[in-house]
């Protein structure tokens, strides 16, 4: 066998097939390049999606003849620049793009034609490259006097005419490049952009807001929507020299994909295995295992502690402390979510409103004349609200077992005659209100100082059961089961390794494990909570998790799906009748307890309803 050089276009056609793999693709090189050209407007055009054309406008600082020239030919880039040695920092990148080969990439494969005015310049200059065979630059005119480039692809693939085997139909491709560019929009809210497809305009954002933490906000609400923006919840946190800010949607507006997760990397959208395990891991006790949360965050960190140059298309990076920026944003996402409060989504309120709309026959908004000027007075007579002072003195004299009998022994603590003080129970006191009924021996209604609240008496009484066992988990350790024959369990050696050198991290939970030969484990204990385990199963699980995740996260997921059963099966069922002291106590401890939003399976714990909303409801406003 002969080997032998490949002639210049096979190399470029092969390159460009790593680089441009799909229209979307070409759309991500060169917006990235119009950003690194310090763009404040980009406006991108695609046909067909993207097979037929792709154009991408900006009024960054442009390009000079000799630069145009310069910018189609494999491997030269304004990004990197030597030191005084003549050594080039790879190291240290800091720019959207640095290996000089999306515009060649592009010129191999497709008809493709710069049109660039460079800052200062009295004139604009063009080129056209088709299937690798470039033009020399020629004078072209130019909209304005603003600087700028204009690129503009048509026929992608003309010239690999197999790679058009392989392209999804045109609404895929299209769907593809409008995600990849509310991507980049996301990263950049200080940056306008606008999509026109085939004609239409499918995205338009400008930037919005003062400050940098203003326009992330008006980004957000305008690519992931408004619902997502208000019902976020705003990470900010540090760890060393790795900064983390963004937001984190509630559990409780989860979605059914992780299409709504995004990581940025000093501003570069990134894909990462890193964000699906930390958010699995903050969210687990209180997101259902098919639910994903809304989330939008930004790491910026020293250049030097992230290796950008991984793959050509530069959509993975690898952390020089994976496990620091792991537990940072663990972290951070958990002391959200324990910090949130008493928070509904303001989307639970509208669909709320929209059923109750429904129900009624009510078309909203309806303006009567007849109620215009009419103020909505509430007052309603509950007389176990009368008798409070009574039954709390009735409550405070009974013996222990007496009072067990209202609350389980795995629930809420006993309310104290603090606690229960009639004159404290004013709506307008307290985030969720007083109590005023209860329906179906299941809801509670709770009046507001703007509004009202309705509670799921069970799912909110789940919540709190369980943040008492996990804590007083947490005080007493997890209670062990010697096994008194160990398990040897077979595993691939680098499974083994993974799992004894996390062996103290599983032993706080319970499990004990020790190694016993090449390729073994012995598991020597193992947590009492699980009962009878198939250590086997259990092992394999942890390895595959440490594999994708680097955190031993089923563990952990399995004793919470313990003490979730067990807080489900210690609560306050849904038929059961309460007393008034016993619902404004639930509201109480509601108020104290972190995550009480939501249930220990993610479902809403109570919806809110704006005064305004319900005068709307019935036509006052």
């Amino acid at each position: 066998m002969l080997i032998a050089r490949l002639p210049p276009d096979a190399i470029n056609q092969i390159a460009a097939g790593e680089v441009i793999e799909r229209p979307a693709a070409a759309v991500k090189e060169l917006v990235e390049n119009a950003l690194d050209a310090g763009a404040t407007t980009i406006r991108i055009l695609a046909e067909d999606g993207g097979i037929s054309r792709l154009l991408v406008e900006d009024d960054g600082c442009g390009m000079a003849p000799d630069q145009l020239a310069l910018a189609i030919e494999r491997h030269a880039t304004s990004k990197l620049a030597p030191d005084s040695d003549g050594h080039l920092d790879l190291l240290a990148i800091s720019t959207m793009g640095f290996r000089g080969e999306a515009l060649p990439s592009i010129g191999a494969i497709a008809k493709l034609s710069i049109t660039s005015r460079a800052a200062g310049a009295d004139q604009a200059w063009s080129l056209k490259v088709e299937g690798g065979v470039q033009s020399d630059p020629v004078p072209a005119p130019w909209p304005n006097a603003r600087s700028g480039t204009r690129v503009d692809v048509r026929d992608l693939f003309y010239a690999t005419p197999a790679r058009l085997n392989f392209m999804k139909s045109a609404r895929a491709e299209s769907l593809a490049i409008s995600d990849m560019v509310k991507r980049l929009a996301l990263a950049r809210p200080d940056v306008a952009f606008t999509l026109d497809m085939d004609g239409r305009t499918a995205l338009k954002v400008v930037a919005e807001g003062k400050d940098a933490a203003a326009q992330r906000a008006a980004r957000v609400a305008a690519i992931l929507g408004k619902d997502a923006a208000a019902d976020a919840l705003v990470i900010e946190a540090e760890r060393g020299e790795i900064r983390l800010t963004g937001l984190a949607g509630l559990p409780t507006a989860a979605r059914g994909d992780a299409r709504h997760q995004h990581l940025f990397v000093n501003g570069r959208p990134v894909k990462d295995p890193l964000l699906k395990g930390a958010a699995r891991a903050a969210y687990q006790d209180v997101l259902a295992r098919d639910r994903h949360p809304v989330l939008a965050l930004f790491l910026e960190m020293d250049p030097r502690l992230v290796d950008v140059n991984v793959h050509p298309a530069k959509t993975e990076v690898r952390f020089r402390d994976p496990a620091l920026v792991r537990g940072l944003v663990i972290g951070a996402l958990r002391h959200a979510l324990g910090a949130s409060g008493v928070r509904s989504p303001q989307a639970l309120g509208q669909a709320t409103l929209g059923a109750l709309g429904a129900s009624t026959g009510s078309t909203l908004p309806w303006r009567g004349q007849s109620h215009a000027s009419a103020p909505m007075m509430v007052r309603p007579q509950m007389g176990w609200i009368d008798a409070q002072a009574e039954a709390t003195s009735l409550l405070s004299g009974l013996s222990e077992p007496q009072a067990r009998t209202l609350w389980p022994e795995t629930g809420v603590t006993q309310p104290s005659s603090d606690a229960l003080q009639p004159a404290a129970q004013a709506p307008e006191d307290y985030p969720l209100g007083a109590a005023k009924a209860q329906l179906h021996a299941t809801y509670v209604i709770a009046e507001t100082a703007d509004g009202l609240v309705i509670v799921d008496q069970h799912a909110a009484h789940e919540r709190l059961t369980l943040e008492r066992m996990k804590a007083a988990m947490a005080g007493h350790g997890v209670a062990r089961q010697p096994s008194l024959i160990p398990d040897i369990v077979e595993l691939d050696e680098a499974d083994c390794e993974r799992l004894l050198a996390r062996s103290e991290e599983f032993a706080s939970f319970g499990l004990g494990i020790e190694g016993f030969g090449r390729g073994a484990i012995a598991v020597t204990e193992t947590p009492a909570l699980l009962g009878k385990v198939n250590a086997r199963k259990l092992l394999q699980d942890l390895a595959d998790d440490l594999a994708a995740f680097d955190e031993g996260l089923s563990l952990k997921e399995r004793i919470d799906e313990v003490l979730a059963t067990m807080a489900c099966h210690g609560s306050v069922r849904a038929g059961r009748h309460l007393t008034g002291e016993e619902m404004n106590f639930l509201l109480r401890e509601m108020e104290r307890t972190p995550r009480s939003g939501q249930c220990n399976h993610g479902r809403p714990t109570f919806v809110k309803l704006s005064l305004n909303d319900i005068e709307r409801l019935f036509g006052r406003k």
